[in-house]
């Protein structure tokens, strides 16, 4: 079992997902159920994941739980950038929130491939 709040993923992670919040908040308010939840949701999946993970008993069972948590992290990149094709959200912050978010998944996948299956 591992301490997730020891992990330099869940860290990043859960700073991302706030940055996401903040950024959402200028997102026009009839886009709060639409884009708005969706990518609060997949940023919040990122860190939870990661935890949830951490606490089962076998290394498979975590490696599963990354997996989700690198594909919400996919999701929220396909995301940012529907947000950008709709003027919500500039390409300077797309860039800085998916370069973060691209070296969430890079730390994750290798953090992944270290465990013994």
């Amino acid at each position: 079992m591992h301490r997730f709040k020891e992990l330099e993923i869940w860290k990043k992670s859960r700073l991302f997902c706030s940055k996401i919040y903040n950024e959402t908040s200028i997102f026009p308010q009839d886009e709060k159920f639409g884009i708005i939840n969706q990518l609060r949701r997949a940023s919040v999946s990122i860190p939870s994941n990661i935890a949830e993970g951490s606490s089962r008993s076998s290394n498979k069972d975590f490696a599963r739980f990354l997996e989700i948590a690198i594909g919400s992290a996919y999701e929220v990149e396909t995301q940012l950038l529907i947000s950008a094709d709709l003027g919500f959200i500039n390409e300077e912050k797309v860039k800085e929130l998916t370069e973060l978010l691209e070296e969430i998944i890079k730390m994750t996948s290798r953090f992944r491939s270290s465990l013994k299956l």
